[in-house]
This record gives C-alpha cells, sequence and structure tokens, in this order.
C-alpha cells in the first residue's frame, strides 16, 4: 500500500508561515533583481574592468601586461591629438551647453503661451529629437554641403559668401554647435512642463505689485523651475562632454582620417577639428585596438565629468530654489 504525507487542515506551507513584511521584501526584491543584474553586469563591471585596463598594456590580441601609469603618463605628456581632441571637446561644451540651455527655455516660454494650435506647434518642434542621430546627421551635412547645400544658397541669395562647413576647420566646429540644435525638443520639453507648474498665485502677485513680464519672469519664472534647470544643465554637460554620433559621421563625410593622414572618412574632419575626445577614445579602442589607453582615457573623462558635476550640485544652494526652502 502506497504511503503518502497526510495533509493537516491547519499546516501552511514554508512561503506563508514567513512573516507578512518579509514576504513583501523578498517580492520586491525579485521584481528589481533583473534591473539590479543588468546594472552589474553591465555597467559596474565593465567600469571596474576600463578601471583595471588602464594600468596595463592590453590591445585584444594579447593578454594584458601591466604597465603602471605609462597611460596616463603618455596620456598627459606625449600624445598631442589628445590635446586637439581636448580642446574640440571643451569647445563644444563651452558654447553648446549655454546656448542650447538658453534656447530650450525661450522656446518652452513661446510654447507656453495660450494661443491657437500651440498642440501643433509643440509637436513640429519636438518632432526632430526623434529623429535618430545618424539620420539628422547626415540629413544636416546635405543642407550644409558647399556645392549645393540649401544653407550656401540661402547666403548667396542674400550675397554672402558660401562657407565650407564641415570641410572647413575654420567652420567644422560651428556647424556641429548649429546642428546641436537639432536636438532641443527634449529639454523644451521638460522647460514646458515645469512652466506648468509655477503657481498663478505667484505671478498674480507680482503683478498686483507692479512687476512687470521681464521681472515676473526673474523673479518668479525662473526661481521655481530652478530645480529643471539644474537637471538640464547636469543632463546637457554629460551629453556634450560624450558628443560622438554626430562628430564621427560629419568628420566621416567630410574626408578627416584618425591616423593623421591615412585614407578618409574616418572621422578626424579636416585638420582634426572634428575629433572630439569620445571620436579619439573610440579610435583607440576600435581602429588602433589599444584598449588599455582608451580604458586611461574613460577613466580620466569619467573623473572630469564627476567633478563637474559634483561642482554644479556644490554651487546649486546659492541659486537652485526648491519649494519650502534651499537645499
Amino acid at each position: 500500500m502506497a504511503k503518502g504525507k497526510t495533509a493537516y487542515p491547519g499546516q501552511r506551507s514554508l512561503w506563508e508561515r514567513l512573516p507578512r513584511q518579509l514576504r513583501t521584501d523578498i517580492v520586491g526584491y525579485l521584481f528589481i533583481l533583473p534591473w539590479v543584474l543588468s546594472i552589474l553586469i553591465f555597467t559596474a563591471y565593465p567600469t571596474v574592468a576600463s578601471f583595471v585596463f588602464s594600468f596595463a598594456k592590453y590591445n585584444v590580441l594579447q593578454r594584458p601586461r601591466f604597465i603602471g601609469l605609462t597611460n596616463y603618463v603618455y596620456m598627459f605628456t606625449r600624445d598631442t591629438r589628445l590635446a586637439t581632441a581636448v580642446y574640440n571637446s571643451v569647445y563644444y561644451t563651452f558654447l553648446s551647453v549655454p546656448l542650447g540651455l538658453a534656447s530650450s527655455l525661450a522656446l518652452a516660454v513661446l510654447l507656453n503661451a495660450r494661443v491657437r494650435f500651440v498642440g501643433l506647434f509643440r509637436t513640429i518642434y519636438y518632432m526632430p529629437s526623434l529623429v535618430p542621430p545618424v539620420a539628422g546627421t547626415l540629413l544636416w551635412m546635405l543642407i550644409m554641403d558647399p556645392r549645393q547645400g540649401l544653407l550656401n544658397e540661402v547666403l548667396h541669395f542674400f550675397g554672402l559668401p558660401r562657407l565650407g562647413w564641415f570641410s572647413d576647420p575654420q567652420w567644422s566646429k560651428p556647424a556641429l554647435l548649429i546642428m546641436s540644435f537639432w536636438g532641443i525638443g527634449s529639454g523644451t520639453l521638460i522647460f514646458l512642463a515645469s512652466l506648468k507648474e509655477v503657481p498663478h498665485e505667484l505671478i498674480e502677485a507680482a503683478t498686483m505689485d507692479g512687476a512687470g513680464s521681464w521681472r515676473r519672469f526673474w523673479g518668479v519664472t525662473i526661481p521655481m523651475i530652478s530645480p529643471v534647470i539644474l537637471f538640464n544643465l547636469v543632463m546637457a554637460i554629460l551629453g556634450s562632454f560624450q558628443v560622438f554620433t554626430s562628430a564621427y559621421v560629419a568628420g566621416s563625410g567630410s574626408g578627416g582620417s584618425l591616423a593623421g593622414g591615412g585614407p578618409s572618412g574616418t572621422a578626424g574632419g579636416p585638420l582634426d577639428s572634428l575629433l572630439m575626445y569620445m571620436v579619439y577614445l573610440y579610435a583607440q579602442a576600435f581602429r588602433y585596438f589599444e584598449m588599455g589607453y582608451a580604458s586611461a582615457m574613460a577613466v580620466v573623462l569619467f573623473l572630469v565629468i564627476m567633478a563637474a558635476t559634483l561642482l554644479i550640485f556644490r554651487s546649486s544652494g546659492r541659486w537652485v530654489y526648491y519649494e519650502g526652502g534651499r537645499r
């Protein structure tokens, strides 16, 4: 006769015997486990590995060999092209960030007006942000074509000389800056949402006190949306330091060379004028296969971005207003 376990009416499973709070915590941990694993595998591990490889001679074809600070010494003392890449990236950051923030905020103020078809205008101004970066860059390269580009035709119509844009080292970086305005829709959308949260009571009180529109904007609107300005500022700095796709595609199409005189079309741009830091890092890793040196460059970039972010957050207490007081 087969024997089996007898189930008693009051018997509970091991899961049911656990405290309710513990069961809730376990379920929560199971829900976030895939996200945590993805962060550990695809972010934490590559970050640690990059830091380790920065102290090694590693070119994929050979096993990593520890060389101490050699990569960093070469970076700061002998790599002249790195200095060019740093200059180009700093130039782009210091101009694109303030111009982009100001343009996004100005456009958000205009789109916040209560006029007919404002929803259509908001859609039109946001749609360019949905265009893939490669396609957007290729489109701008056609617009700025030195021979038949639409922008040069407009300049010629007004009696101005045609410009080389991406093929001219003097105009390639300004052309890249102009192209960066193509993606201000995302920042505009965030500013627009924050403008709608500004209490109307404060605007009305300032109006009753005799404040004009400009005074209300600087005295009421700007302080109330300052946390959003801080967020957009940090995100803009992160993006500008890591600009890659637009510079790479534009540099490739303009006949640049990362090899310094090698075959054209490898993203350096004319006279390395479009050689951004991330483009040069990419070249070191996937063109020259110098993974150790590229890792050292990545570590330096991480430290620079972290320092810039910390500096912004440390100074934010002087100009960022939070409801209920400053933080």
